[in-house]
């Protein structure tokens, strides 16, 4: 399996909700994470703010942020090679990138059971 790590900017929390506004991008790429744990694909999310050893440690990452500046971020690497910088990767991305099927990015609603079929719903 494919390994990805996405090199976030500095912010507050990966998951648009904090602030006074909701950030839909992130709301987005943090659902599909998750929808993708589910289906046992791990992305590493690293934080400028909170994990900046992560970014001194990566070569590729200090390079890049030392030749473009923080703008280059989010960054986006697959198997140690960088993938997409600026913007987070698409839902199809992420797909291609991982190569996956688009049905890991799903989400399953299961229906409600019916009970135990006994008179009055309960035995």
């Amino acid at each position: 399996m494919k390994k990805m790590i996405i090199f976030d900017p500095a912010m507050c929390c990966s998951t648009g909700v904090c602030g006074p506004s909701v950030n839909p991008e992130l709301l987005r790429v943090s659902t599909v994470i998750n929808r993708l744990e589910i289906n046992g694909v791990l992305v590493k999310r690293y934080n400028l703010t909170s994990n900046v050893q992560m970014f001194v440690d990566s070569k590729e990452i200090n390079k890049l942020l030392n030749e473009k500046g923080v703008e280059v971020l989010p960054v986006t690497m697959v198997d140690g090679v960088v993938v997409k910088t600026k913007t987070y990767p698409t839902n199809k991305e992420f797909c291609e990138f991982l190569d996956i099927p688009q049905n890991y990015l799903k989400t399953t609603i299961k229906k409600p059971s019916k009970g135990c079929n006994c008179k009055g719903g309960c035995c």
